[in-house]
């Protein structure tokens, strides 16, 4: 799908718009779709997103605000029209070969309403172009805005719905209020909240996307981080029988995560993860419970410490199963990065932890494990929002589960 792309200015401005039109370009040219970006500032960010610049689509160019400072106090001179044919010629020479055109703000904002004008007229005269209304704001809504608004054409256009134009805000709250404004009933207005970028929020290694993407982490219900070398000494297989009861006990979708290949010093460890991959199939944890140094078909995966870092932050929890440790540091690590920390009772983890991890005796069944990690991790609000963001807030998510449905509609009728 062709899709064009139009707002007063693009990225590298910064806004909270400006974000929307790069995540939402990036992810749908991710998908296989041909978006491009009509603004009036702004510069090429990926070599598969088009950036054609149109000057007085800026809400700051001085034309435009020329023409604004004479609206504000009610006049409609010849600027304005003049202003309005020309975009309007621009606009149809730049959309010309799209399937679906997507306009933020413009139409329920004032900040160019020579724009509002043109897409007026262009909705008027060619509807084989669909629109699609992107609203963040609405300037009727505004005390602030009043003094600049009048009760006539072209203001009355931020207040009215367009005829066969989908319209789209960004909460529940904004829906309610576009509704009131627009006299129109919420159910015919789109929710599609913005969202984040977990990659750039936590300074993701191209290693951890990697990880996450071959692994689907972000569907997960709940993640648990086992960061060890594999060895007998850290009693993985108890871990993975907690895993198997927890995620009976819960039905919900927990994985585990373990971070290290076999340990190096002894020929044992190589069986040691055979007997482990063998249990993981008995269990039925094949999607569930990873070895990560696997995923590197070619040579083991060796994770770098700033990768480390990105999962510790990503993981929900800390299970750590070990019969015996010296010390303890990726309790320490844990604790930094804010993890819940469930382990096993022995001396070196208490020194490690103090009262601020959650013990269990290794004489106790992974059942009972299961248990308490159920009742203490499942209930925790914090895991609650990880999960809610994870699973609603990613601009994959966003723009896969949500703008794309609306411009396929938008682009059918």
């Amino acid at each position: 799908m062709r899709i064009g792309l139009i707002h007063y200015s693009g990225p590298p401005i910064i806004g909270g718009v400006e974000q929307t039109l790069y995540h939402h370009a990036k992810v749908l040219a991710d998908l296989g779709h041909r978006p491009q970006l009509l603004v009036g500032e702004g510069q090429s960010f990926d070599p598969r997103v088009p950036v054609t610049v149109i000057p007085t689509l800026y809400s700051m160019h001085p034309e435009v605000l020329a023409v604004k400072a004479a609206l504000d106090s009610g006049q409609t001179e010849d600027r304005f029209d003049d202003l309005r044919r020309s975009l309007l010629e621009r606009l149809r020479e730049a959309i010309a070969e799209v399937d679906v055109v997507v306009v933020h703000n413009a139409l329920t904002l004032h900040k160019n309403l020579a724009l509002t004008a043109a897409l007026w007229d262009l909705v008027q005269t060619d509807l084989s172009v669909p629109i699609i209304g992107w609203h963040h704001d609405f300037a009727w809504d505004r005390s602030q805005y009043r003094a600049e608004l009048h009760e006539r054409f072209p203001w009355q256009l931020l207040r009215q719905p367009w005829p066969n134009v989908v319209n789209v805000v960004v909460s529940q709250a904004q829906r309610d209020r576009l509704a009131d404004l627009y006299d129109a009933s919420p159910e015919s207005i789109h929710v599609i909240p913005p969202g984040i970028d977990l990659a750039i929020s936590g300074n993701w290694t191209d290693m951890t996307k990697m990880v996450v993407a071959e692994l689907g982490l972000l569907q997960a219900d709940a993640i648990l981080l086992l960061p060890a070398r594999i060895t007998p000494r850290k009693n993985i297989e108890f871990a993975m029988r907690i895993l198997a009861e927890l995620r009976d006990l819960s039905r919900q979708d927990i994985r585990l995560v373990v971070t290290g290949p076999p340990g190096p010093h002894n020929p044992a460890n190589a069986a040691y993860l055979q007997s482990l991959l063998s249990l993981r199939k008995k269990l039925g944890l094949e999607r569930a419970a990873y070895f990560l140094h696997q995923l590197n078909k070619a040579d083991p995966l060796v994770l770098d410490e700033h990768t480390m870092a990105n999962l510790y932050m990503l993981c929900d929890a800390l299970l750590f199963t070990s019969y015996q440790e010296g010390f303890g540091i990726p309790l320490l690590e844990a604790g930094f990065a804010r993890l819940p920390i469930f382990c096993s009772d022995i001396p070196s983890f208490h020194e490690s932890a103090g009262e601020q991890a959650h013990y269990f005796s290794l004489s106790d069944t992974p059942h009972r494990v299961a248990t308490s990690i159920a009742e203490t991790l499942l209930a925790d609000p914090s895991l609650l929002l990880r999960r809610r963001v994870r699973s609603r807030y990613t601009w994959t998510n966003i723009v896969h589960h949500k703008v794309l449905p609306v411009l396929e509609r938008g682009r059918d009728g």
